[in-house]
């Protein structure tokens, strides 16, 4: 039961980006005690990041099989470094540049982190019955 917290316990569209955004959580995490006095718009950044790459997933996906009417192994597995390249390409263009750095956009963007935590550990154990949570294999939702 705890490894279903930090890793996908089925196929769903909805898992797969957990794999992208635990590590990213938990890298972040480290990252802010390390890095965070250089980079003061660091958790805006990271948030934003994070939420365009994990939007990346279900949007690339569902776009192109719903044009061809099924899934390539390879293209999914594109899909998912292209959101990771996303994430670190938006990041790299945003630190630099200083922006989102105000204290309240800095809260903000701690409190959308945490609360993606939450939301990827309560939606493994409590999935809403939609098709972004749907196993394609087994035809459950979450963990079974």
């Amino acid at each position: 039961m705890l490894a279903a917290i930090f890793s996908g316990v089925n196929e769903s569209t909805w898992e797969h980006m957990k794999l992208l955004f635990v590590p990213l959580f938990l890298f972040s995490m480290v990252q802010v005690c390390l890095l965070g006095r250089n980079y003061p718009n660091f958790l805006a950044v990271r948030a934003l990041s994070v939420l365009t790459g994990l939007a990346l997933i279900p949007v690339l996906f569902y776009t192109y099989t719903g044009i061809l009417g099924f899934h390539v192994t390879w293209v999914d597995i594109s899909i998912f470094f292209l959101a990771n390249m996303g994430v670190f390409c938006l990041d790299f263009a945003l630190l630099r540049r200083g922006w989102l750095s105000s204290g309240w956009q800095q809260i903000l963007g701690l409190l959308v982190l945490w609360g993606l935590a939450f939301c990827f550990v309560w939606c493994t154990f409590h999935p809403v019955c939609l098709p972004l949570w749907r196993d394609p294999v087994g035809g459950t939702y979450g963990i079974s």
